[in-house]
């Protein structure tokens, strides 16, 4: 799984992602694709594609309407279930629609 990959689950899915960097750091994938580290002051000395690789947890967070009632609590997932909803998302858009070319 990319970042790439996980930018585009969030945008399809309307999610927030979050994991947390090697160095304590929280980085945040908004439901634009958006991957920011907020608590970032300075240029950062770390590759995220690789803190991505490194990353065993991670929290989605349903992006949900204003005053909509009862929302969705945010979710904890590992990598695999992750990378099963974000691959297998991606696939499912990809794949050519069942219609007659007639």
């Amino acid at each position: 799984m990319t970042l790439a990959d996980l930018r585009k689950f969030s945008i399809r899915k309307q999610f927030r992602v979050r994991f947390t960097l090697q160095n304590g750091l929280e980085c945040v994938i908004t439901e634009y694709g958006l991957a920011r580290v907020p608590a970032l002051k300075n240029v950062p000395d770390f590759n995220l594609e690789q803190e991505l690789a490194s990353a065993l947890e991670f929290v989605l967070e349903p992006v949900v309407p204003a005053g909509e009632k009862n929302p969705p609590k945010p979710r904890t997932v590992n990598r695999d279930e992750l990378e099963k909803l974000a691959i297998g998302s991606s696939g499912a858009a990809a794949a050519p629609g069942d219609h007659d070319d007639e």
